[in-house]
């Protein structure tokens, strides 16, 4: 008996416990699949490369075009610092009579004021008679070039010196002359090595060089003085980059930029309007990899899930057909062992695309700071530079003794901070569409502040500004700051575009009606690309004179007002920008006021 169950049995367990073979069809579905999926990754992978890299590079773009402006405005600023030192009565009284017990005093109070890096004041000889650094009291400078430079020009010199720590120093200079006698020379050094130390904190290479190809400034010492050849073969671009970030952040706050040391490196340059500098920033691809990386991971996730629920389905297909055989529990618990594996890797791999989402959100949280920064930076300009030019008048005022002209002065300069607070409030809830701002009023007086506004730029520039306002209050219900703010935009961009003209003019025309319609014309040379006109970021300044936020944030404010901004060329040459606003009608305020009369 035993020798008859035993060939039974033998029997069933070989055939139970034979490998079982996909069939043709299951196959045929892996493969398509399997091929499906390589394809996928393989496009996916080749088109979010070129998209990422291109991002990358318009982020580096506009990152040196900001790098520019600042040290462009900061040149600027410091130009203007001789002039008026060479003017001032106190020091030519001092170099008449040779006493200047007051005179270092008096430059430092006035280098709180300008923010220049130090000021000097130097007799004919070359002999430095007040600073605001003390210690320099005393010393001679004849053979310096900035004294020597001063002396022979009419006019403020700039100069660039090598100091003896390898690094740069930049000077304005200008002679102090009472009649046509000299009688010494201002000298105002520009702290330009901050920011050095501010590039050096973003994930870039920078470097500025003269009209000579020599770098003059740079967030590697050890390129300062060469050519920029010169310079790449003593320390490449890559280790320069990791070096300005391991100086200015701890390893356990880096960024997964900072440990990049492959060779692919975005070369950026960009000219400095300010005699033949150039600026050149180099910026690594590393982002670019692994933000490709965790999308392709999130697909690969998906096909990996897909070709698990492929290969569930056909092992319960498989398990059905066996499921009379009393040895076929076993192997179905291992299946359900295997699916609970299954489960516990796609919860990790969950975990995993988490962490992914977080780091592509914190991606796109810095790429909007960079963006409201060029905004904040771009509508705060003009305040800025006209409080600049009150402040510069209200010194001569009070220097001429004209205190009661100096208070009117300071009264404009107190109405600027007022409205650079009410944009930079207005910046804040650009998002939220807020109307609550919203009040009636006159449209000649938003033109007339802005002109007021405008006022220095205009008498700078020597532009010939027609103003043609009807009598009558031209009434709309809008946001008064708003409104200014457009208007200022267009008025700056007017006037900007008439730079090439001989005799620029600048024409606004005011027409009420069934709607108030508000026309800037100028007689430049118009524009060539109307279509793409009101698009952020779209600009035909030169680099370092605008990042083309104006006309796209000033559209929609206008639409915001139940407006539209639009653009067109004259016949007769020039761009005409006209804003078109709703008119606030009488007979709406009177039935208004009956209603809430009648409640």
């Amino acid at each position: 008996m035993a020798s008859t169950d035993l060939p039974g049995l033998s029997s069933s367990d070989a055939e139970l416990t034979a490998p079982r073979r996909l069939s043709l069809r299951a196959r045929l579905v892996l493969g398509v699949l399997a091929l499906f999926a390589v394809a996928t990754v393989w496009i996916s992978n080749e088109w979010l490369t070129a998209r990422y890299t291109e991002s990358t590079r318009s982020r580096a773009e506009l990152r040196l075009a900001l790098y520019s402006g600042n040290l462009v405005s900061e040149l600027q600023r410091n130009s203007v610092v001789p002039l008026l030192l060479s003017r001032d009565p106190a020091l030519i009284g001092a170099l008449n009579s040779q006493d200047f017990a007051t005179s270092s005093q008096r430059l430092i109070s006035l280098r709180e004021e300008i923010g220049a890096a130090s000021l000097m004041l130097l007799d004919t000889d070359g002999r430095i008679v007040a600073a605001t650094n003390r210690e320099r009291l005393g010393a001679n400078t004849r053979t310096a070039p900035e004294f020597v430079a001063a002396l022979r020009a009419s006019d403020t010199v700039f100069t660039t010196t090598r100091t003896e720590a390898g690094g740069y120093g930049f000077t304005y200079s200008r002679k102090v002359e009472s009649g046509r006698t000299t009688l010494g020379v201002v000298v105002v050094e520009a702290d330009l090595a901050k920011f050095e130390d501010s590039w050096a904190g973003i994930s870039d290479a920078v470097i500025v060089s003269d009209s000579a190809g020599n770098i003059i400034l740079s967030t590697e010492p050890k390129w300062r003085g060469l050519t920029e050849a010169e310079a790449l073969q003593v320390v490449t671009p890559a280790n320069a980059i990791e070096r300005a970030v391991r100086s200015t952040a701890t390893w356990a706050s880096l960024p997964s930029e900072a440990f990049f040391t492959g060779g692919d490196v975005l070369r950026q340059d960009a000219r400095i309007p300010f005699q033949g500098w150039r600026m050149t920033a180099f910026t690594t691809y590393a982002s670019v990899r692994e933000r490709v990386n965790g999308v392709l991971a999130l697909e690969i996730m998906g096909f990996a899930i897909l070709l698990a629920l492929t290969f569930y389905i056909i092992g319960r297909r498989a398990t059905s057909r066996s499921m009379f055989f009393e040895l076929e529990s076993a192997e179905l618990r291992q299946l359900n062992d295997a699916l609970q594996r299954e489960v516990g890797e796609r919860q990790k791999a969950e975990a995993n695309l988490q962490v992914a989402e977080q780091t592509l959100a914190q991606s796109s949280k810095l790429a909007a700071l960079g963006e409201m920064s060029a905004a904040v930076s771009h509508e705060l300009n003009q305040p800025l530079a006209a409080m600049k030019t009150y402040l510069a008048g209200a010194k001569l005022l009070l220097q001429r003794k004209r205190p009661e002209e100096a208070m009117s002065s300071f009264q404009r300069i107190d109405d600027l901070i007022e409205r650079m607070g009410a944009i930079t409030r207005q910046l804040k809830s650009y998002a939220r569409k807020g109307g609550e701002a919203f009040a009636p009023l006159d449209v000649r007086d938003s033109i007339s502040s802005a002109l007021s506004m405008m006022e220095p730029q205009l008498k700078r520039r020597h532009v010939q500004i027609t103003r043609n306002v009807p009598r009558e209050p031209v009434m709309v219900e809008a946001d008064r700051v708003r409104l200014e703010q457009v208007l200022i935009n267009l008025l700056r961009n007017a006037i900007d575009a008439t730079k090439t003209v001989e005799a620029p003019q600048v024409d606004i025309l005011l027409t009420g009606g069934e709607a108030a319609r508000i026309s800037v014309r100028d007689n430049g040379p118009g524009v060539q690309d109307l279509d793409k006109l009101f698009e952020p970021f779209y600009t035909t300044k030169q680099p370092g004179d605008g990042v083309g936020l104006g006309l796209a944030i000033s559209s929609g404010i206008v639409s915001d007002l139940g407006g539209r901004l639009t653009a067109r060329n004259a016949t007769t040459g020039g761009a005409v920008f006209e804003v078109e606003l709703p008119i606030l009608k009488a007979d709406k305020d009177n039935d208004e006021a009956g209603i809430e009369a009648a409640e």
